[in-house]
C-alpha cells in the first residue's frame, strides 16, 4: 500500500457478556428508577461506568452501602458465595450480570469440588473475577497460578486429584504455557471439556495478531483495569509491533505514528465503537486517511437479560448484540 492506512480489527469492542450487563443496568433504571446499586464496575470501561452513573447507577464494593430495600446488580465478573449469601440475608432485589461464560466456570468448580477434586486456578492475583470464581468455594479451598513458574512451588493434597480452571480474559498464549506447565508436573491433572478463555478473548487476540503481522503500531481501545484490553496490547507488543492501549482518543501522542505507514486499531470486549471512531477520526486528522475492515470471526452468540427485566416481544429472541 502506497498511503498511511487505518486497519480495523475484526472482531473488536463489546462481546454479547458486556452488552447483556449494560443492558441490565439500564432496564433496571427504567423499570425501577434511580438509584441502581451495582457491586464493582458493572464492566471495566470508565466512558460505560461514567455513562450509567450519569443515569443513577451507584457504583459500590461493599454491600454495607446498599440501604434496605434497594436493587442490586452483580457486575459481568461474578461474585463469591459470601457476597450472595450477604445479599439473600439482607433482602435485596437482585439482579445477576454476570456474563454466563464466567459463570459456567463457576459451576465447573462446584461440580469438581463436590467431586472431590482440589482446583488451580489459573488468573490474576486480585481481578474481580478471580476472586468471584476462588469464592465459590471457601477461603484456601482453591490454588491461584499466576504465571508458568508459580507451578513448581503449588502444595497440593493429592497429586491424583487435581484440575484447573482460568479467567476467561487472560492470554491465550500465556495460559497455554502455564497449562503445559501443570501438565508436565501432574500428568493425572483433569483438564476442562472445553477452554475456559472466552470466545471473545480468543477471538479478539487472533484479531490483533493479525493486525501485528501487517501494521506498524497497534493502538487498543480500552481502560486500564480491563484485563481482557492489557491482553491485546501485550499481545501485539509480543510480537515486536509498537502497541498502545488508550481509554479514548485524547490518550493519543502523535508522535507515536511519526514514520508508521499502516496503524492497526482494535478495542478491549467492554469498550463501546464510539470510543474507536473517535481514535479513527484523531488518526486520520494526523494523516492516516485510508480506512479499512479487517476479516475475523463472525460473532452471533447473544445471552438473554433476566425475564423480568426483558421487554415485550423478547420472551422468546434473545438480546441482539449490537
Amino acid at each position: 500500500m502506497t498511503g498511511k492506512t487505518i486497519m480495523l480489527a475484526n472482531p473488536r469492542g463489546f462481546c454479547a457478556g458486556v452488552d447483556r450487563a449494560i443492558s441490565i443496568v439500564e432496564r433496571a433504571l427504567e423499570q425501577f428508577g434511580a438509584p441502581i446499586y451495582v457491586r464493582h464496575e458493572v464492566v471495566h470501561n470508565k466512558f460505560v461506568v461514567d455513562n450509567l452513573r450519569a443515569k443513577g447507577a451507584v457504583f459500590i464494593e461493599d454491600l454495607a452501602d446498599v440501604p434496605v430495600g434497594a436493587t442490586l446488580i452483580y457486575s459481568a465478573h461474578g461474585v463469591s458465595k459470601a457476597v450472595q449469601q450477604e445479599a439473600a440475608q439482607r433482602g435485596f432485589r437482585v439482579f445477576d450480570a454476570t456474563c454466563p461464560l464466567v459463570t459456567k466456570v463457576h459451576k465447573e468448580v462446584e461440580r469438581l469440588n463436590d467431586q472431590g477434586y482440589q482446583i488451580i486456578m489459573i488468573g490474576h492475583k486480585g481481578h474481580v473475577e478471580v476472586e468471584g470464581t476462588m469464592g465459590q468455594l471457601p477461603p484456601g479451598k482453591m490454588l491461584l497460578v499466576e504465571v508458568p513458574e508459580d507451578v513448581a512451588a503449588l502444595q497440593v493434597a493429592d497429586p491424583d486429584k487435581l484440575a484447573y480452571v482460568s479467567q476467561t480474559t487472560l492470554s491465550v498464549d500465556e495460559t497455554k504455557d502455564i497449562i503445559e506447565a501443570l501438565n508436565r508436573r501432574f500428568p493425572n491433572i483433569r483438564n476442562p471439556h472445553r477452554e475456559d478463555i472466552c470466545y471473545a478473548t480468543t477471538n479478539r487476540q487472533k484479531a490483533v495478531k493479525d493486525l501485528a503481522a501487517v501494521c506498524d503500531i497497534v493502538i487498543v481501545v480500552g481502560s486500564p483495569n480491563s484485563s481482557n484490553s492489557n491482553r491485546l496490547r501485550e499481545v501485539a507488543a509480543l510480537r515486536g509491533v509498537d502497541a498502545y492501549m488508550v481509554d479514548n482518543a485524547t490518550g493519543l501522542q502523535p508522535q507515536w505514528f511519526a514514520g508508521k505507514r499502516q496503524v492497526g486499531i482494535t478495542a478491549g470486549a467492554s469498550a463501546p465503537e464510539v470510543l474507536v471512531r473517535e481514535v479513527v477520526a484523531a488518526i486520520q486528522g494526523w494523516g492516516h486517511e485510508t480506512l479499512l475492515e479487517g476479516s475475523g470471526e463472525d460473532e452471533s452468540i447473544v445471552f438473554v437479560l433476566p425475564k423480568e427485566l426483558r421487554r415485550e416481544g423478547e420472551n422468546k429472541q434473545p438480546l441482539n448484540k449490537g
